[in-house]
């Protein structure tokens, strides 16, 4: 009997002894606790804060005196407050300038091998989400303000010739084929979202999540959709109070 032939069995189950071995599996699989007696409670929700704290403090340590040296040491300037919460993947030669008060969650960096300065920029008080993919082959900035949410793909090339002849010779992208990103103050591009080669997203636009942007995008409009398209303009405005102030 092949070892497939043994998992069907047990999985149907078609002996007391086959069935026997699924509870037994079951049980290892997925444990069912015992309830904890009410005067455990107390010193278990003690340890329990514990645990959770000698995490923070050993992530604090590995934040402070690893990661953000090591990332500092990567890119080319680095402003007050950086705050991140993992080292973010950066491969090529990209030139990274990082503003005051940005707040990273965790992304990662492309960069290929047809210019000689690609540069990343990320301006004060920026907040980029989880998992957030930047290629950058000529210029990526990212203005004061900006929210990215997480999941996000922004690209100032398609990485590759839009021939197919000369994809399939990995031939490298015709430099008209590198146009920059720019995301403007106070945007907010929703989870998701892909920012395509040569788009401006204009100051205080919204992207909506899962979207496409292939075109520029005027400033204080909502757009979303593949391909993104604008569905109101002066939306979110800033407040008269924030105006006047």
């Amino acid at each position: 009997m092949t070892l497939n032939s043994f998992i069907r069995k047990v999985k149907r189950g078609e002996t007391p002894a086959y069935r026997l071995i699924r509870s037994v599996a079951k049980a290892i699989t997925n444990p069912h606790a015992p309830r904890v007696p009410r005067f455990l409670k107390p010193i278990l929700r003690v340890v329990y804060e514990v645990h959770y704290g000698v995490i923070r403090v050993a992530r604090w340590l590995i934040v402070v005196f690893y990661r953000h040296p090591l990332f500092q040491a990567r890119c080319a300037s680095v402003g007050r407050n950086l705050s991140i919460d993992t080292l973010p993947f950066i491969n090529g030669h990209v030139e990274i300038h990082i503003g005051d008060d940005v707040t990273i969650g965790s992304f990662s960096v492309a960069s290929g091998r047809f210019l000689e300065r690609p540069r990343l920029i990320i301006k004060d008080r920026a907040q980029i989400g989880w998992g957030v993919g930047f290629a950058v082959n000529k210029e990526v900035i990212i203005e004061e303000d900006v929210r990215i949410s997480f999941g996000c793909r922004i690209s100032d090339t398609d990485g590759h010739p839009r021939q197919a002849d000369l994809r399939a010779r990995n031939a490298p992208v015709d430099p008209r084929d590198i146009r920059p990103v720019r995301i403007c103050r106070y945007a907010w591009i929703g989870n998701g979202s892909h920012i395509m080669k040569g788009v401006t997203i204009g100051e205080g636009a919204v992207i909506g999540a899962n979207s496409v942007v292939i075109a520029d995008v005027p400033p204080y409009c909502l757009a979303m959709g593949n391909p993104a398209e604008v569905y109101f303009r002066n939306y979110g405005r800033p407040s008269k109070k924030a105006a006047s102030s």
